[in-house]
């Protein structure tokens, strides 16, 4: 658990994949903040002055010190409390892993989010092509329940957006058929107790993907 004098707080949206990810690692190691709602689109003074640089959450703030991107943040988080470790100990694993998190950021999430909310039609089958490919990469290396072993880890955490899409896509996205490995690893994932206990319902998931499509297609002021 944190020290009772430290001060952690995280500024997010709900049903944010990349808020989720770090909601997950802060489960994960115990660790007790305060969580403050950020609306998108009229994000408050606080987060743009902690997020200068992207303007976006989520945003973790341990002991004034605020820390951006989800990735970084796990890592951080990871780092500070070192109690059940997310990412391996071995130096090469943790290099792979940190590998295979970036690859489903620029490959995988990314597409994922062009195929659905693309208004050209060609663009997001040409999204969905690309998706489709970068997930059999993904496929070929699961090779346990969890990317992380037997429990998850860094790559596990990072790669949530297949379980959100499918509940956005109507599970319409990523057919079993084709990615059975991925199928069945989506299922254990968002079935595990700290997982099922931090991810937003379908209602909220939507809420989000809708708020935030609005968001990215506003003109800029």
């Amino acid at each position: 658990m944190a020290a009772i004098d430290e001060e952690v707080q995280l500024l997010g949206s709900v049903g944010s994949p990349f808020v989720i990810r770090v909601q997950i690692a802060l489960k994960l190691k115990g660790i007790e903040h305060k969580y403050v709602e950020e609306k998108l689109g009229n994000l408050s003074e606080t987060l743009l002055k902690y997020n200068p640089v992207y303007r976006m959450v989520p945003v973790l703030v341990h002991n004034g010190n605020p820390i951006s991107e989800s990735r970084v943040i796990i890592e951080y988080i990871d780092e500070a409390w070192k109690q059940n470790p997310i990412l391996p100990s071995d130096p090469y694993k943790r290099a792979l892993d940190r590998f295979w998190s970036k690859f489903i950021d620029e490959k995988c999430t990314i597409a994922a989010w062009k195929s659905v909310f693309m208004p050209d039609e060609k663009e997001r089958e040409k999204a969905r092509e690309e998706l489709f490919e970068a997930l059999q990469f993904l496929e070929n290396e699961l090779k346990d329940k969890f990317f992380g072993g037997e429990e998850i880890g860094f790559v596990d955490i990072a790669a949530l957006f297949i379980p959100l899409f499918q509940e956005v896509a109507e599970k319409q996205l990523f057919p079993g058929d084709k990615f059975p490995k991925l199928q069945k690893w989506s299922l254990d994932f968002y079935n595990h107790p700290v997982v099922k206990e931090v991810m937003p319902s379908k209602e909220q998931q939507f809420g989000y993907f809708k708020a935030r499509a609005a968001s990215l297609a506003a003109p800029s002021k």
